[in-house]
């Protein structure tokens, strides 16, 4: 399940603030690899161009984002705004299920685990609450779908360097991309390089900024400042299937003329382990509670 496409975004904020906020939670990432030049010819195949070979790899991602390829659970620590919270995240075919662990490095206490338990409890007795996350599990998908299938429109990419399979494009906004969304106005402004394995065909990281300020509705919806700047890093994990493990998101503006932006948030996602394709909701909160139970213990 590719959640850099998903994004585990923990946080609803206001309209406003996401229009501006989701492309950069939605789409990105890093690796500078070497510093040799690359020259067309070694790409991985004869004659690829710098923009086939990022349409062949956008291509790739959204064939997998479409396949269903298991389910995991791992580990999530997690910054946002200075405010550390670690979890642990298991998927089911409806959604994520997710426990707090520690928040700032300290144990959750007594009445912090018990309102973690009543979250839970009602979420996986609850149809109600069930749907809405199955909802939001589906919204957050599309949304970073549509964004990704026009990625290899918007922008005009190079070659830069290479490390075995591991390849390096830079690139910059297309002068002829006509941005059909308010979301995809932040790419109009934004440079930066992506990481592919050329082997796989698949997107190993992809880092951006913004080269000058973004204006939504004239300036009277909000602005993201220039410098703004955003990273996701994908992993193998396990043969053939590729995780998000890294995510950085640095924005900052304003929103409804005087509300000022501040995303700051840091991402790492790591101790993957298969879970079962049939896993319930029941049986996640099992497992959680099981986490619970070794992390008192520790």
């Amino acid at each position: 399940m590719h959640r850099w496409l998903k994004t585990c975004c923990a946080l609803m904020p206001p309209l406003a603030l996401r229009l501006i906020q989701s492309p950069a939670i939605l789409l990105v990432t890093i690796i500078l690899l070497g510093s040799t030049t690359l020259s067309q010819s070694d790409s991985g195949r004869p004659g690829l161009s710098a923009n086939e070979l990022a349409r062949k790899v956008v291509t790739n991602e959204l064939k997998f984002q479409n396949e269903e390829l298991g389910h995991w659970m791992y580990q999530l620590e997690k910054e946002e705004s200075g405010r550390k919270q670690d979890q642990v995240i298991v998927e089911t075919k409806v959604g994520s299920l997710s426990r707090l662990l520690s928040i700032g490095g300290l144990p959750l206490n007594a009445k912090q685990r018990l309102k973690e338990n009543q979250r839970i409890q009602k979420l996986v007795s609850n149809p109600a609450e069930q749907r809405k996350l199955q909802q939001a599990s589906s919204k957050k998908a599309e949304q970073g779908e549509r964004l990704f299938k026009i990625l290899a429109d918007v922008f005009l990419f190079d070659y830069a360097s290479r490390e075995g399979d591991l390849v390096q494009l830079t690139f910059r906004p297309s002068p002829t991309f006509q941005p059909p969304s308010m979301e995809a106005r932040v790419f109009q402004h934004m440079q930066g390089e992506m990481t592919v394995d050329t082997k796989q065909g698949r997107l190993a990281a992809i880092k951006g900024h913004l080269v000058e300020d973004v204006k939504f509705g004239g300036g009277l919806l909000g602005h993201l400042d220039k410098g703004g700047r955003f990273e996701v890093r994908q992993t193998e994990v396990a043969p053939g299937q590729w995780e998000m493990t890294a995510l950085l998101v640095d924005m900052k503006g304003k929103a409804l003329l005087f509300k000022t932006i501040d995303v700051q948030q840091v991402e790492s996602h790591s101790d993957f382990h298969r879970v079962p394709d049939d896993l319930t909701l029941a049986e996640a909160a099992s497992i959680l509670n099981g986490q619970t139970l070794a992390a008192d213990n520790r």
